[in-house]
């Protein structure tokens, strides 16, 4: 494996433990926000392991996933989808209060059990 795939990797795994220490403090919107960035860094360092190019700079996941040419199955694929959409509001909220009655701590809960299992699925494929 190449370095800059494995730092990708390292800094993947980085920021789930971030998003677990958000959440364990109850910051629910940047556990979800980390996980995002955590799932983004793992596809960036699949899209290097095979193209030996830098990755595009976007927070895109279904355009990386598009990129890398890696079509996950239902349950994953709908996960992906769901934290894509959720990805502008929680950069950037409209209504914080609102975000925060949506990403509540079993929403959340379940969205970093999905994402951790995620990421084992693509490095499975490394």
């Amino acid at each position: 494996m190449e370095k800059q795939t494995k730092e990708w990797l390292r800094q993947s795994d980085y920021d789930m433990d971030t998003a677990d220490y958000m959440y364990g403090g109850g910051r629910y919107i940047y556990a979800v926000f980390m996980c995002h960035l955590a799932i983004e860094k793992v596809l960036k360092g699949f899209f290097y392991e095979r193209r030996r190019e830098i990755p595009p700079k976007t927070h895109n996941l279904i355009y990386l996933l598009n990129k890398i040419e890696i079509k996950p199955s239902d349950k994953p694929g709908k996960f992906i989808v769901k934290l894509s959409e959720a990805s502008i509001p929680i950069r950037y909220p409209d209504d914080l209060s609102k975000l925060q009655k949506t990403y509540t701590k079993k929403i959340v809960h379940d969205i970093l059990v999905e994402g951790k299992e995620f990421i084992q699925w693509i490095k499975q494929k490394l």
